[in-house]
């Protein structure tokens, strides 16, 4: 009986410090990863990577991981040549491949949502156009226009859509007139606007966009997605 229960110790320690040990290295790789992540986009604003499994060690051991979760802040894309800033991109990447030596981690599937606030949206807008949300997943634009030396200002609640898969389309639902020749088609040279969206990371690709009260929400998928390497 005695030896038995010095086994069961044994066992009870060694486990112990392979659950400590796979926990330390677990924090290590996410640590790591998300330098690489950070340094592979460019990143301005901060990288967050979160290994999901248990145990770690042993899906190192078999050179893939289940599920890792990545959180990108910050990342600077592009919109018809101006510059556009995704706040946040969280991403759950799928069966992640590593590649000999640990260089690289290749994602076989990834899914998840990009956010775009109203303010760096108008950034990527026409001068004098300020966009907000709405309500009821609209969005609020508001632009101003000349006609004949007066300053005519209208905020007109609009839709927004994806198109081509790749492009932003926002659309006034309506533009009051008002008699005055030519004010739609004026406030919807302001208000009406496509921004076609690139740079984002390698085999991500657009799903769907919302508004919401914080901004846009962009659903984003993808295959064949390198986390590093």
């Amino acid at each position: 009986m005695r030896a038995l229960r010095i086994l069961l110790i044994t066992a009870v320690i060694l486990g112990g410090l392979f659950v400590a040990a796979d926990r330390l290295l677990l924090g290590y790789a996410e640590s790591e990863a998300a330098e690489k992540v950070k340094a592979r986009q460019g990143l301005s604003g901060a990288a967050e990577v979160s290994i999901a499994g248990f145990p770690f060690l042993t899906q190192v051991a078999g050179k893939e991981l289940e599920r890792v979760d990545v959180t990108l802040r910050g990342i600077e894309t592009s919109a018809n040549g101006r510059r556009v800033v995704i706040s946040e991109l969280s991403a759950a990447l799928h069966d992640v491949r590593l590649g000999a030596g640990f260089s690289s981690a290749t994602a076989t599937t990834a899914t998840g949502t990009a956010r775009i606030s109203y303010a760096d949206l108008a950034e990527a807008s026409d001068e004098d156009v300020t966009p907000a949300y709405g309500g009821n997943g609209k969005v609020k634009v508001t632009g101003s226009v000349n006609v004949l030396g007066r300053t005519i200002s209208r905020s007109v609640v609009s839709t927004v859509s994806l198109v081509d898969g790749d492009t932003i389309r926002v659309r006034a639902d309506e533009v009051p007139g008002e008699g005055i020749p030519r004010l739609e088609d004026l406030i919807r040279q302001k208000t009406d606007f496509d921004r076609k969206i690139s740079g984002l990371p390698q085999g991500m690709k657009l799903e769907k966009v919302q508004a919401e009260e914080d901004g846009l929400v962009i659903t984003v998928s993808g295959t064949n997605v390198p986390l590093t390497g």
